[in-house]
């Protein structure tokens, strides 16, 4: 593990977990790179650091967060009203949260996307005087209308791309299906705004896709979660804009070098949730490439690194891979390595080294098998596949069991009733609650960390 970082920059730490050992003829090379981030997201009101690590939260710097809010009103949010209601009081306990000087602006969506506050394509800075005027514009959201979300979200592009804030994020908030531009409309909008600003979206109710709020979440770098009653939205959207305050470096790239013979199979994130990330690749120089990982604060996650090497004989080694932590610079200069680990292949005739399994390894291997088959099972569930479901779903409980995920076993035996979790032997529930089908299915992808 190697460290680099400028003094004003949260430090970075890279660790790689594998069993570097490789039979005769081994090609597949499996590791898992741990990536940590400390000194951001506790700075208490300290200056924040922008891309090109010059603190940005001081006077003369500019914010250095800008969050836009998205609100659905379409018409189906008046029912229930509650629906409605809980939606203003969200907002503004998310205004609540805004740190002083962030800048910040309230969208609201329907087949349309309106500025609710501040209105004229600005952004407002938060502070007593800003955050109490948008709780007052909270009250002119009112329900009626379609759903078109890239529309909101492109207006939130255009209003976040008027600050120099390193920090861009947006919140969006549906009950409905996305049901007045077609899904090739929001794929384009997607792909216009991925990598200028993440996004967390949530669905509340029941009425919603889980596929399209999760698909949001997940081409913009955000979480995705179900709120299935109203009353659950305020203290969520205060989590959600508690931890955008605590972003301090945005735009980090994992960046992965091979030699000459060395094959990428893929690049996912694996904690602390399952992200592919593989197809995300942008090149870097020769034998180079970035991934996005979008903004840190105090966190670590895990990513799985796995590469094919070229075939070599017993007693020769080789570095299979470089991982490393780039901080692009905002004016166009040189990018900081912010820290780097190597991952190696040494090919040898000791059966034991070469056919054990590193823990990490194999911990998130059954955690990404674990996302699938819960996905693959409500599908198969929805489509009226039930011997498929019930075999799909009963591996779920089987891997959510074997790897401690009890947040996931509590939320599978909602759907399922658990004859023997060892062996995976269920039964489908012949009723299951709409809310806690989706539930499942929208966190299927949260993972738990190895145990140590």
């Amino acid at each position: 593990m190697a460290n680099f970082a400028k003094s004003n920059v949260p430090q970075f730490s890279v660790d790689v977990y594998q069993n570097e050992f490789l039979p005769e003829g081994g090609r597949e090379v499996n590791a898992i790179v741990t990536v940590t981030s400390t000194g951001g997201g506790t700075s208490g009101g300290a200056p924040l650091t922008g891309a090109s690590g010059v603190p940005s939260a001081i006077p003369g710097a500019g914010p250095a967060a800008a969050v836009v809010i998205m609100v659905d009103c379409s018409g189906s949010m008046d029912y229930p009203p509650t629906k409605m209601r809980g939606a203003r009081d969200a907002t503004a306990a998310a205004i609540d949260a805004l740190r002083d000087g962030t800048a910040f602006a309230v969208v609201g969506g329907t087949h349309l996307a309106k500025e609710v506050y501040p209105g004229q394509g600005r952004l407002a800075v938060a502070d007593a005087t800003t955050r109490a005027q948008a709780q007052g514009a909270l009250r002119s959201l009112t329900a009626g209308g379609g759903t078109a979300i890239g529309t909101w979200l492109r207006l939130a592009d255009r209003l976040l791309a008027t600050s120099q804030a390193p920090i861009r994020h947006g919140i969006l908030l549906t009950d409905g299906r996305n049901e007045h531009e077609s899904p090739q409309d929001l794929a384009a909008a997607l792909e216009a705004v991925a990598g200028r600003f993440t996004c967390d979206a949530r669905g509340v109710g029941t009425d919603w896709e889980v596929k399209e709020v999760t698909g949001i979440a997940s081409a913009l770098l955000g979480t995705a979660d179900i709120v299935a009653d109203p009353a659950g939205l305020a203290a969520d959207f205060t989590r959600m804009m508690e931890n955008a305050m605590g972003k301090e470096v945005a735009d980090v790239n994992l960046r992965l070098w091979t030699p000459v013979g060395v094959e990428i199979k893929f690049v996912k994130q694996v904690a602390p949730t399952v992200e592919e990330l593989t197809s995300r690749r942008s090149e870097a120089g020769p034998r180079a490439g970035d991934y996005p990982t979008g903004s840190w604060g105090d966190e670590s996650r895990d990513y799985h690194v796995c590469v094919t090497v070229p075939q070599a004989g017993v007693g020769q080694e080789m570095l299979a891979a470089r991982v490393s932590l780039i901080l692009p610079d905002a004016a166009g200069g040189a990018p900081t390595t912010l820290s780097q680990g190597l991952v190696r292949a040494v090919w040898t005739d000791d059966m034991a080294a070469s056919t054990s399994i590193n823990p990490q390894v194999a911990h998130y291997t059954g955690q990404a098998e674990l996302a699938q088959a819960i996905q693959q099972g409500l599908d198969a569930r929805k489509s009226g596949d039930f011997d498929g479901a019930t075999a799909k779903l009963g591996r779920a409980v089987q891997l959510a069991a074997a790897s401690g995920n009890a947040d996931t076993a509590k939320l599978l035996a909602k759907v399922v009733d658990v004859v023997d979790e060892a062996t995976g032997t269920v039964r489908l529930k012949a009723k299951v609650a709409e809310a806690d089908e989706m539930t499942l299915e929208t966190r299927s992808t949260k993972t738990v960390r190895v145990k140590k």
